[in-house]
C-alpha cells in the first residue's frame, strides 16, 4: 500500500525497506512537531506546506521539494494541500545530504518522485535500485532554493516564534513586537541581528515574502495579498515581490517558477 489518507495510520521508521515512498491525500492537516529515523523527500504538486523547525521557519511551494535529514525535529502544517508525495530514505544505505535542503523539481525528477511514491512497501530492493539511483543524480543536479527564515532562541521572543507559525499571524511592526516583548526597540533589533543575521525590519521583510508566496500559492488574489500583508497600495506590494524575486505576483500565479534573489 503506497496510497494513503488522513485514516491511514503510517509510520515509516516501522518499515524495513531502504527506500518507502507514499502518495497521501490530505487536506488541512497539522503533523505536530517530530521526527523520522529516516530522511524524508516532501513534494507537493499542488499548495503550498508550511513548516516549523528547531530554529527557523520555512515554507515549500509547489514544483518545489524538501530534503528533511533523519532526526530532525519538524512540523508541517498544510491548509489546502490535495494531494503530496513522500519518500524516506535509510541514509546508511545512501548518500544523503546532511542539512535541510529545497530544490526546484523539473519534470524527470516528479516522474521518478510519483513512481517511488506509489512503489509497494514490499517491493524488493533490487526492483528499486536503478531508479533510485537516477533519482539521487537528479536530486543532485536539481537548482537549490531558500524559504527558510531563522528564528530568535531569546525567551523574551518565545512567545513571538510560537505565534509565527499560525496561519492567520500577521507579523507586527518593530514596536509592537517591542512592547509585547516588553523589550526596547534597540533591544530586539540587537537580538535579531545576532541571533538571524538580519535586523528585525529585514527580517519581516523576509517574513512578508515567503507568506506572500504562500498565500499566492492558495490562489489569493493580488490584492487580497497586499491587503492581508497590510502594504500600502497593490502596486507597492507588486513592486515588492517583483524585487524580492524577479517575477509579479502574477506571474508567479500563472508559473509557479518563483526563485528568491
Amino acid at each position: 500500500m503506497a496510497i494513503i489518507d488522513e485514516n491511514i495510520q503510517f509510520d515509516a521508521d516501522k518499515l524495513t525497506g531502504c527506500v518507502v515512498g507514499i502518495a497521501a491525500d490530505i487536506g488541512k492537516h497539522d503533523s505536530g512537531m517530530h521526527q523520522h529515523k529516516k530522511g524524508q523527500l516532501l513534494y507537493a504538486p499542488q499548495g503550498c506546506i508550511s513548516f516549523a523547525l528547531e530554529n527557523s521557519i520555512c515554507i515549500l511551494p509547489p514544483t518545489k521539494a524538501v530534503w528533511i535529514p533523519p532526526y530532525t525535529q519538524h512540523r508541517a502544517i498544510m491548509t489546502n494541500v490535495v494531494a503530496y508525495r513522500s519518500l524516506y530514505f535509510n541514509c546508511s544505505v545512501f548518500e544523503c545530504p546532511t542539512s535541510i535542503t529545497m530544490i526546484e523539481v523539473e519534470t524527470l525528477l516528479k516522474a521518478l518522485i510519483d513512481k517511488m511514491a506509489h512503489w509497494e512497501w514490499c517491493k524488493p530492493e533490487r526492483e528499486m535500485k536503478n531508479t533510485t539511483a537516477l533519482f539521487w543524480e537528479e536530486f543532485y543536479a536539481a537548482n537549490r532554493l531558500s524559504f527558510q527564515l531563522p528564528l530568535p532562541s531569546d525567551r523574551r521572543l518565545k512567545t513571538f516564534c510560537q505565534q509565527v507559525i499560525k496561519e492567520s499571524y500577521l507579523v507586527p511592526p518593530l514596536t509592537q513586537i517591542a512592547h509585547s516583548s516588553g523589550a526596547s526597540t534597540k533591544t530586539i533589533t540587537r537580538l535579531f541581528k545576532a541571533e538571524t543575521g538580519m535586523s528585525y525590519q529585514d527580517w519581516r521583510q523576509q517574513w512578508r515574502l515567503l507568506k506572500a508566496i504562500e498565500l499566492l500559492s492558495r490562489e489569493m488574489q493580488v490584492c487580497d495579498v497586499a491587503d492581508w500583508l497590510e502594504f500600502s497600495s497593490d502596486s507597492a506590494f507588486i513592486a515588492f515581490f517583483k524585487k524580492q524575486t524577479g517575477q509579479t505576483p502574477l506571474s508567479f500565479i500563472k508559473g509557479h517558477t518563483v526563485t528568491p534573489n
